[in-house]
């Protein structure tokens, strides 16, 4: 079963859309999600926006297939978007793709207080509990492609970045400072003086 981009719900309670299935559509065939959605409606990535981490510039394309497997929801995704980030060596603004293929596991929450020590599988290291009847995938979506924005952007990996002299971009050629100075992690040694 293929759901387009109209089925994201609007929820009265938060004001906000969310992306959701109905977890009783999901039974011998999987069900299938495709939408392409503006940034505004992931409250995380418009946040990420508002502080300057970065720009996202285009809307986030979803793939999702989501599938019963035993007693839980598999769900395999791909997300993705473009962003505008701001070199961390040569202070460039640059444009990247941003995306993220996963799978995720659902498990309905029984309410049961978990063991203190109990040995996890590797599947139940990304299952997450949903409640209800509906499993919203809002906050996974975001998340994988916040986990995707790299900490220290980079233009290039060879990015020479500025000259620590005059502060001119070296990408665009030599400045013709001279950046062979002297070292001065020594230099409170340079008086030293030992008497024999």
């Amino acid at each position: 079963m293929r759901y387009p981009y109209t089925k994201r719900l609007w929820t009265a309670a938060s004001g906000a859309l969310q992306l959701k299935i109905k977890v009783d559509e999901i039974k011998v065939k999987p069900v299938i999600v495709s939408a392409e959605e503006p940034v505004c409606d992931y409250p995380a990535l418009a946040s990420a926006c508002d502080s300057g981490e970065c720009e996202f510039t285009a809307p986030v394309k979803i793939d999702l297939t989501a599938a019963r497997e035993y007693d839980h929801i598999r769900v395999d995704g791909h997300v993705e978007t473009t962003a505008r980030l701001r070199c961390s060596r040569c202070l460039e603004v640059y444009e990247t793709r941003i995306a993220s293929s996963f799978s995720l596991f659902y498990n309905k929450d029984s309410g049961a207080p978990l063991d203190d020590e109990i040995e996890l599988r590797e599947e139940e290291l990304s299952t997450i509990s949903y409640h209800g009847d509906y499993i919203d995938f809002t906050s996974e979506l975001e998340d994988q492609l916040l986990m995707e924005v790299p900490f220290k952007p980079l233009c290039k990996e060879e990015c020479k970045g500025l000259c620590g002299t005059c502060g001119a971009n070296l990408n665009e050629g030599d400045c013709g400072c001279s950046r062979g100075g002297p070292d001065f992690r020594f230099g409170a040694l340079k008086d030293f003086k030992i008497n024999k």
